[in-house]
């Protein structure tokens, strides 16, 4: 192992987490106590922010141990965040641009370049590691994963997902309770984010697995959407009960890849050229109204399940935090042009562990973790037992901020 020293820098991309500080605090927190690691950086608003010089230096503000509990329990992205896309090799900006991170780079004295992002921010660091080793400017780049949507390739889970899977998880126990108080036949139609992959959109029945309730209909992006299924399968339950609770992913399709909501969608797209999701559960509210002609509402639980900090997971918050740490670990030891990922350290029936790695950048980015066949049952309708299982044990435990004046405290650069 060569020792490295000099600074180091460290950014946020995407879209924001309940636990991406933690992540960030524990990166700030390993790079303080680095004897390699000189002054540590943070970048306003991800890479954007080195492109336009709006740096800061990060080490006035931990004077001590209660900063970094402050900044874990704070959601969003306490440093900003962007959807950037660096150009492509042959691109007209291409050599503009990552001339003008290497000089930023140089006025920095950076040798430690970490980005906590999700799928979109891993193709930044994949970028940065092949031009920076092409022009061979020394420095360590790592990407710490970030993500509520889980569907990062090489590591068992993200961090963000936990706390998102509970947040969904305990509020659909709410939507249950409350919409069984009536006898009048109703369909509640809850949506939840999830572009491509429907991780969270199974959280929501976590609950069934400890003997609790759970929705009447689950369907994921994973599986075509079928209208004329969703109505057979409708019909049937209100047939059964006056009280119909259906989840569904925001990224639903039908067989032809035409999006579930696309009539109540305006067309935009981001940097990264997807479309911006939103109205899958109105668009089949309006068509359960006049289909069925029962009592029907549609809920879209939207940016809360992103930031909902009051309600953390312990685990993912404390996993967050570790991984940040370990990043600094690997940088250290030489490890370079990777991303960092959890592992799960036990087998079935074991109290759940984890462990930290990394793994190639190149067979990461810009690819997608489905939520696997044998986690959806036959009909399409619901997520197995084994999928749960393997959700429960990260919304174990609870992170709560702390409270001045009956609101939670937050960190603030």
């Amino acid at each position: 192992m060569s020792i490295l020293r000099g600074n180091a820098i460290v950014g946020q991309s995407g879209g924001p987490t309940a636990a991406i500080n933690a992540t960030l605090a524990g990166v700030i927190w390993g790079a303080m106590h680095s004897e390699n690691i000189g002054r540590v950086y943070g970048m306003k608003n991800g890479i954007d922010g080195l492109l336009a010089d709006t740096v800061i230096e990060l080490d006035g503000y931990f004077p001590d141990e209660d900063a970094y509990e402050v900044l874990k329990r704070t959601p969003a992205a306490a440093l900003g965040s962007c959807r950037k896309k660096l150009p492509t090799e042959g691109d007209a900006k291409y050599k503009q641009t990552f001339e003008k991170i290497i000089e930023q780079f140089k006025k920095y004295d950076i040798k430690y370049f970490f980005y906590i992002g999700g799928n979109d921010s891993m193709d930044t660091v994949a970028k940065l590691s092949k031009y920076t080793k092409e022009c061979g400017y020394e420095v360590r780049i790592i990407g710490v994963p970030k993500t509520i949507d889980n569907d990062l390739l090489g590591t068992d889970h993200t961090p963000g997902f936990g706390s998102a899977a509970k947040y969904i998880s305990v509020t659909m126990q709410e939507i249950l309770r409350d919409t069984a108080v009536y006898t009048v036949k109703a369909v509640t139609i809850v949506e939840i984010m999830g572009r491509d992959a429907g991780w969270l959109t199974a959280s929501s029945e976590v609950g069934r697995l400890v003997g609790l309730p759970s929705p009447d209909l689950v369907y994921l992006p994973e599986r075509a959407f079928d209208m004329d299924e969703f109505f057979q399968d409708l019909k049937k339950l209100l047939s059964e009960k006056p009280n119909i609770v259906v989840a569904v992913s925001e990224g639903l399709q039908f067989a032809d890849g035409r999006f579930v909501g696309e009539s109540t969608q305006g067309g935009a797209v981001d940097a990264f050229g997807h479309k911006y999701l939103a109205g899958t559960a109105k668009a089949l509210e309006l068509a359960v109204k006049d289909k069925l002609g029962v009592k029907v509402r549609s809920i879209e639980l939207n940016l809360p399940q992103r930031c909902a900090a009051h309600i953390a997971s312990k685990c993912d918050i404390e996993e967050s935090f570790s991984v940040g740490k370990a990043a600094i670990t690997a940088a250290e030891q030489g490890v370079s042009r990777e991303m960092m990922v959890i592992l799960r350290d036990n087998n079935e029936g074991e109290p759940y562990s984890s462990v930290y790695g990394h793994m190639d950048i190149d067979l990461i980015a810009n690819r997608t973790k489905f939520v696997p066949k044998h986690y959806i049952n036959e009909r399409g309708n619901h997520v197995t037992d084994e999928c749960l299982r393997y959700i429960l044990p990260l919304i174990e435990g609870e992170s709560y901020p702390e409270y001045k004046n009956g609101l939670p405290v937050f960190f603030e650069f």
